[in-house]
């Protein structure tokens, strides 16, 4: 099978000419269009001298051309660099710098679609490693980097289209699929769930912004049959609809009776949320999945049927995914926590310009994820927290992911997140946000009462505090990191008595 995300695009496109492929923002495209317009993408940027493996920068904003770009790009051989329209442009420079692109694209620009980054003469030296890095590139994704920086991590159209039959496999698309995207097209996630529509004829219907009430009206109105969301857009959906509304949005779906399954990651989904959303969905399947920009995303599924059993586990990993889980005296054994690394033959190429960092990155070609995980005697894989988030407590170590979880646990609490915060005299601190379920006053007497039952005493936060929503992140997923910025700006109160 041909691994070219274009030819594979190509294919279903002359498969499917007539019916549509893309619907969103007053578009409607049949397969035959989006091919037509991808192909005068792909001559226009011949015309300007694309090379191949070049690096595009395509400005995206989860808009039906944002595809016909990305399809034009690959067609001309050149590598996908998705920024967001509303990305800052001191962040685009970064990126820009970081992955030296030569045009950039946007097909929604009232002036120059494409334009040429490049003056005479700044065209960047030839170098080796860029070269190897961006062999068979089809996409760049920008991450987060621990310095504040952007990581470029170059995807290759081998191991993405690998990954895309893994999900095929799983999730079984067809011509009839309906697919909603909600998650932004600048990241793997949304990117996968997008191609796998188009590669299986089915209709993409996009959404620009995330909108709660949109959001359900839209499931029901698109007669949508799968789609991907992260935790944090359900949470924003439950608190922000009222029990009359959700309960009507639910009888709606299940008047349509369309939705077959809904992905979801990116981050913990928590007990409560978890059986909330599977009980809103029913009769839908909802898979939760495990897996990072690195790995080309979706490398451990929790299927529909452990739920009840494996709660709170990242499942078991897809075939074709290897894994061991590593603590500082080697390979650990089970029950022992330490460092989930995975190997598979959809591993980026590398972080382009890093040679540093791409190294860091593996060992021995195991990736290492960063994430601290332990493994059950029946194959289970659970994620405790980061190895970077590990708050030292007057000498005891403590997992937020943990905290975290007794705290949804206890009585009235929707959400939590918690970090640590240097103290003088322990060393680090707990400190944890808790967000109420609707109409509910935490009670920290109660709190500590039914915390007590869950975790050991020094694990218990030092210090809590209520408000509204979670920080999160460009991509929606809740921002750990941000945590004590936003409890200095955002109106946010002490719990009272939570200290007594």
């Amino acid at each position: 099978m041909d691994r070219n995300l274009a030819t594979s695009l190509e294919k279903a496109a002359l498969a499917y000419g007539d019916r549509i492929a893309l619907c969103g923002e007053g578009y409607n495209l049949t397969y035959a269009q989006f091919l037509a317009r991808s192909r005068e993408v792909a001559t226009q940027l011949r015309e300007v001298g694309i090379e191949a493996h070049d690096p595009v920068m395509v400005k995206c904003s989860n808009h039906p051309l944002d595809f016909v770009a990305f399809f034009g790009v690959w067609m001309a051989g050149g590598v996908v660099a998705p920024v967001h329209r509303t990305t800052p442009e001191a962040v685009t420079a970064a990126m820009q710098g970081k992955a030296k692109c030569r045009f950039a694209l946007d097909l929604l620009s009232d002036s120059d679609s494409l334009v040429n980054l490049w003056r005479d003469g700044e065209a960047p030296h030839a170098d080796e490693s860029r070269g190897e890095t961006l062999r068979d590139g089809a996409l760049i994704i920008f991450t987060s980097g621990s310095t504040g920086l952007p990581k470029a991590a170059v995807l290759s159209h081998t191991a993405f289209s690998g990954k895309l039959d893994q999900n095929q496999r799983q999730f079984s698309l067809s011509p009839e699929t309906v697919t909603m995207l909600v998650l932004n097209n600048t990241f793997s996630f949304g990117i996968w769930v997008a191609l796998l529509t188009l590669l299986a004829g089915g209709r993409l219907a996009t959404q620009a912004r995330f909108s709660p009430a949109e959001f359900l009206d839209a499931l029901a109105r698109e007669r949508v049959s799968f789609l991907g969301v992260v935790p944090t857009m359900v949470r924003a959906t439950f608190s922000a609809l009222t029990d009359e509304q959700l309960a009507h949005a639910k009888a709606r779906l299940q008047d349509v009776g369309r939705l077959n399954a809904m992905v979801i990651g990116g981050e913990p989904l928590g007990k409560d949320l978890s059986v909330a959303l599977r009980a809103f969905i029913q009769p839908a399947s909802l898979y939760d999945v495990y897996g990072l920009t690195e790995t080309s995303t979706s490398d451990f599924v929790l299927e529909p049927r452990d739920y009840q059993s494996h709660e709170g586990t990242i499942g078991k990993p897809f075939p074709g995914i290897s894994f061991r889980v590593v603590s500082s005296e080697g390979e650990g054994a089970e029950g022992a926590p330490g460092e989930l690394q995975l190997m598979s033959p959809y591993l980026m190429n590398g972080y382009l310009g890093d040679e540093e960092l791409t190294a860091a990155a593996f060992e021995d070609g195991w990736f290492r994820t960063g994430d601290l995980a332990i493994r059950h005697d029946d194959g289970f894989i659970s994620i405790v927290g980061r190895l970077k988030d590990v708050i030292v407590r007057g000498g005891n170590k403590v997992t937020p992911v943990e905290v975290e979880r007794a705290l949804t646990s206890c009585t009235g609490i929707a959400a939590a997140l918690v970090t640590g915060t240097t103290d003088p005299v322990m060393g680090q601190r707990i400190q944890a946000l808790l967000i109420p379920k609707a109409g509910v006053n935490l009670d920290a007497r109660v709190m500590r009462s039914e915390l007590t039952c869950l975790l050991e005493k020094f694990k218990h936060p030092d210090i809590c505090y209520v408000g509204t929503e979670l920080p999160t992140g460009r991509t929606g997923k809740v921002d750990r990191g941000q945590l004590s910025k936003w409890l200095a700006t955002q109106p946010v109160q002490q719990l009272p008595f939570w200290n007594a």
